[in-house]
């Protein structure tokens, strides 16, 4: 999902992520979605803040093999720092949250564009 840059990005990410939950077996409203969704919300503030030359953040969610992903990527190369002396509140908080379902917080150079995409998996609650 490509979300515009600008001062609906979030609200818009986070409504496009939610109307995926039936589709990859998430309660709407469950404290599941709700972490989810704020960990969207985190990531595209992220985009806001720190990748400037972005036009687009692209927003995504998958399930598979237990767990389910939400990647968020922009037109920023540099990584952010994931070491947890070195995280902003805002990684921090989507750490903490990835970790309460025994997921974690990874970024990566993005493979077909100039950028960065920041992925966090959580295992699926039963």
């Amino acid at each position: 999902m490509s979300v515009p840059v600008g001062p609906e990005a979030v609200p818009r990410a986070r409504e496009s992520v939610a109307g995926r939950f039936g589709e990859v077996g998430v309660a709407p409203g469950s404290a599941f979605a709700d972490a989810v969704l704020l960990v969207v919300s985190e990531l595209v503030v992220n985009v806001l803040r720190h990748a400037p030359r972005s036009p687009v953040a692209e927003v995504g969610i998958s399930v598979g093999a237990g767990q389910l992903v939400v990647s968020v990527a922009d037109a920023e190369p540099r990584l952010p720092a994931l070491r947890p002396d070195t995280m902003g509140a805002g990684l921090q908080l989507v750490a903490e949250l990835a970790a309460e379902y025994d997921g974690d917080v990874s970024a990566e150079p993005a493979v077909d564009r100039d950028g960065k995409v920041v992925l966090v998996r959580f295992n699926m609650p039963s």
